[in-house]
């Protein structure tokens, strides 16, 4: 009852009073006919987007919008070809206009108030599935022209300038080499005329290009498929990259200071007892992300900094000392893969967010300003 002391539950290291523990709340619900695997926040709105693939392989865009207290479709429209990623990261806010990657290997920018026809598409930008998709330079986010990165099956990696029909930058695999699945890109350190590209395949590499200097900064192999990076701000000198991986287990590591011969220093951490499919920062706090799981749950995280990020190495050359990570609360929602999740921009701790057992929800997490 109410009037009972209040229980304490384990959460990640510490115990945590619950009635101070984030609290994880479901808003809206919805059953879908087709299998979702993106979910995006229209900037500036009460909408979001759902994008996936019908049982007839087709592709299929729904924009959904929340208005007293409900959920409901505000617009619709299917594609040729079933949609697997999606971004708002390189549009501008006037227009609103969002970038797909598809099954068929296709890049796609569509705006939201003109669904029938894309306003730029390169049909063929990857020779296979497009695996992911992210976007810089719009909506005030990040120095330098708004760009878009893709990752897919063939192994490339590219960025596209939208005024442009052709990749500005192909990243491609060594000839004679085995062609590995990129399963994930993050644009990151965009300040300035700085900007970066991680990468991460199924073999367990994760590799970090720098596009100003067109060449490979670092690279590393997490020992299992990557499925998942995100640099924690896109828009700031690069500061913690999460890493998720299959084998249910997750890196964050500290990207302020890297070592010629040990890279960045890391914590990991295992999660979900399934594979961890994503990592989603929270916009007004990059201290805490949510990584969605194999098993259809959630997991709230928070970082805590060591007291020092820097250490001297045994070469006497400065050397980064990885913070640690505490579990806030979790929860399992569904029995299937949560495959998407989005923080809204503009409401801190709304979220929408996509399983596999086709399934739309709309979550609200609240005392997030605690931390």
């Amino acid at each position: 009852t109410l009037s009972q002391r209040p229980t304490f539950v384990l959460l990640g290291m510490a115990a945590m009073e619950t009635t101070e523990a984030p609290m994880l709340i479901e808003h809206q619900h919805k059953s879908l006919t087709y299998t979702p695997y993106e979910t995006r926040w229209v900037p500036c709105s009460a909408r979001f987007v759902c994008a996936g693939i019908t049982p007839k392989a087709k592709g299929i865009l729904q924009i959904y919008e929340l208005k007293g207290g409900q959920m409901s479709v505000a617009d619709e429209r299917q594609k040729a070809s079933g949609i697997k990623c999606g971004t708002f990261g390189a549009s501008s806010f006037s227009s609103r206009a969002m970038a797909t990657g598809d099954y068929a290997g296709g890049l796609a920018i569509y705006d939201l108030e003109r669904l029938d026809e894309a306003s730029y598409s390169v049909t063929k930008a990857h020779k296979s599935i497009v695996n992911a998709i992210d976007g810089i330079g719009g909506l005030g986010i990040g120095g330098g022209a708004p760009e878009l990165v893709t990752g897919s099956r063939d192994g490339c990696v590219r960025v596209w300038d939208p005024r442009v029909a052709e990749a500005v930058v192909s990243l491609e695999p060594v000839d004679g080499q085995p062609v590995r699945d990129c399963w994930t890109v993050a644009f990151g350190n965009s300040v300035g005329d700085e900007r970066c590209v991680a990468a991460g395949y199924d073999n367990g590499d994760v590799k970090l290009f720098d596009l100003r200097t067109n060449a490979m900064r670092w690279e590393t192999n997490a020992n299992n498929g990557v499925t998942n990076v995100q640099f924690d701000r896109p828009d700031v000198d690069m500061n913690k990259l999460v890493v998720t991986t299959l084998e249910s287990k997750f890196r964050v590591f500290d990207m302020r200071t890297q070592h010629a011969d040990d890279g960045f220093a890391h914590v990991a951490e295992k999660a979900h007892k399934a594979t961890v499919w994503l990592a989603r920062h929270l916009p007004q706090n990059r201290d805490l992300w949510m990584t969605g799981g194999g098993n259809g749950g959630f997991n709230l995280y928070t970082y805590h900094y060591p007291k020092k990020r820097t250490a001297t190495h045994k070469d006497n050359t400065p050397t980064g000392v990885p913070g640690s990570v505490e579990l806030l609360n979790s929860r399992v929602i569904s029995t299937q893969p949560i495959v998407s999740f989005d923080w809204s921009p503009d409401r801190e701790g709304l979220a929408c967010l996509a399983c596999l057992d086709q399934t739309l929800r709309v979550y609200i997490c609240t005392k997030l300003d605690k931390y």
